[in-house]
């Protein structure tokens, strides 16, 4: 479990983030998908990631260093129609520069609205991933939200649809950032991944 957690800074672009060694983890999603609520809940802490009830408000990497060892890193959100076009691009080219360049990079979750029929843009968005061999996992936020049955069956479609043109599908859990939902599965799937990666390293 994350024992400390901290905010380290906001960067415009991946050139600028930080320069160590640790591992990062990323996480991403449609705009007002819950990418902040769902940090402040894995490291426990309410406040260090700022909520806004505004979509579209993180335009920049956001980076949290966690128990000395490695980060967690806030990407912004996909797909939000009321920023311009100009800037919907700059975002573009900005995530998926990190992304695809960034060395550092061990897992990208994808966060996924589970209270909503699957929607185009994830789904080309995690099709994309597959064509550059990008490892990712995906989140479905909000459970809390709906009723269970219908938030199984958002999820059952999403996997359907995904399965049209993947042969195996990714890990995902289901979770909740007010109930804490789904924490543990995610933060030990997170340690397995670092413990891998360590191990790869001293060989």
């Amino acid at each position: 479990m994350i024992r400390t957690a901290k905010f380290i800074g906001s960067f415009p672009k991946t050139d600028d983030c930080p320069t160590t060694e640790f591992n990062e983890f990323a996480f991403i999603g449609r705009s007002n998908v819950g990418k902040s609520s769902l940090i402040n809940m894995l490291t426990n802490k309410r406040d260090l990631a700022k909520v806004s009830k505004t979509p579209g408000k993180t335009q920049m990497i956001n980076f949290f260093e966690i128990d000395q060892s490695w980060y967690l890193v806030d990407l912004p959100g996909y797909g939000y129609a009321r920023v311009s076009k100009s800037t919907r691009e700059v975002f573009s080219k900005m995530i998926k520069y990190y992304i695809s360049k960034r060395s550092q990079l061990l897992t990208l979750f994808v966060l996924i609205d589970a209270t909503i029929s699957p929607q185009k843009i994830d789904l080309e968005f995690i099709n994309w991933l597959g064509e550059i061999r990008i490892p990712f996992a995906i989140i479905f936020t909000k459970s809390d939200r709906e009723k269970n049955l219908v938030i199984q069956k958002n999820v059952r479609n999403f996997k359907e649809k995904l399965l049209e043109n993947w042969e195996t599908l990714p890990n995902s859990f289901i979770t909740s950032s007010e109930k804490n939902r789904g924490r543990d599965e995610v933060l030990n799937y997170i340690q397995s991944i670092n413990e891998i990666a360590l191990s790869e390293e001293t060989e």
